[in-house]
């Protein structure tokens, strides 16, 4: 094993992804939500990182939601999601047609033929990782509760997800009136897909050979059930990748050959 590695950094708007790479393999990687203190999740993986292979020269490039002002301070070369995300799939899965993709408060369509072409949400987080925390708390349980919940549903009802006011004011009355908790579980996660949907493809078919990426598509298996359900009729395939959840940081990782030895030996950051 050489002393020199290739690391990907995602800095999401609410998880951290990090991918350390020798050659084109995945030696260490890690992905924890950052509650806001960016920084100091960032020094606390990289004491970690340096307490388990120490020396190490690191060649890093950001990318993610976050990590334009991280690479700012830091002198760091920062790529943009898109692009990310697409290295590794032209490399490893160039049959792939569109790529779904939900992080915590962005959702992304990226069509990649005939040429490249992605559609994400704007400001708001409805349909994304941080509306399916929202839901799961009127529920009272967690993300793993939902998914539990989900897996035993038998009716679907309509339930707005392009706001969270606007679910909570759908959500509260079936609650109130004793609908099932699997039902209401399965609910929230196809008004996910609807605006995933609804709100990106704009129309455009979503068809070919689908990827599933992102951390809430990666932990929520009948999130993506309801995709699949959705889209069957037009779909040719369904495949999410064994890391599908750190796979932006996996990308730019990759990418880094492109780039320059930037910390050498890699330390901690400092105050950021």
């Amino acid at each position: 094993m050489s002393n020199r590695y290739r690391m990907g950094l995602d800095i999401g708007s609410t998880t951290i992804k990090v991918v350390l790479l020798d050659g084109d393999t995945i030696i260490h990687r890690d992905y924890r939500r950052h509650h806001s203190d960016v920084s100091g999740l960032l020094n606390t993986l990289f004491d970690e990182l340096n307490e388990k292979y120490p020396g190490i020269e690191v060649s890093v490039v950001i990318t993610g939601s976050g990590g334009l002002s991280v690479a700012n301070w830091l002198g760091l070369k920062f790529t943009q999601e898109v692009m990310a995300e697409t290295v590794a799939i032209k490399k490893y899965h160039p049959e792939t047609d569109v790529i779904i993709e939900l992080g915590g408060e962005d959702a992304k369509i990226t069509y990649m033929h005939p040429v490249l072409e992605q559609r994400m949400n704007g400001t708001c987080a409805g349909g994304t990782g941080a509306f399916i925390d929202q839901m799961a708390s009127l529920l009272q349980t967690d993300a793993d509760g939902l998914n539990n919940f989900a897996k035993d549903y038998r009716s679907l009802y309509t339930i707005a997800s392009r706001c969270g006011v606007f679910a909570k004011s759908d959500l509260q009355p079936l609650i109130n009136e004793g609908a099932a908790k699997e039902d209401l579980a399965a609910s929230i996660y196809q008004s996910v897909v609807n605006q995933t949907i609804a709100g990106l493809a704009c129309g455009r078919p979503i068809k070919g050979n689908v990827a599933f990426l992102g951390g809430p598509l990666y932990f929520n298996s009948e999130l993506r059930n309801a995709f699949e359900r959705t889209l069957k009729d037009k779909v040719d395939s369904f495949w999410m990748p064994d890391d599908a959840q750190i796979y932006v940081a996996f990308g730019r990782g990759f990418e880094c050959r492109r780039g320059i030895w930037v910390c050498a030996p890699f330390r901690p950051f400092g105050e950021i």
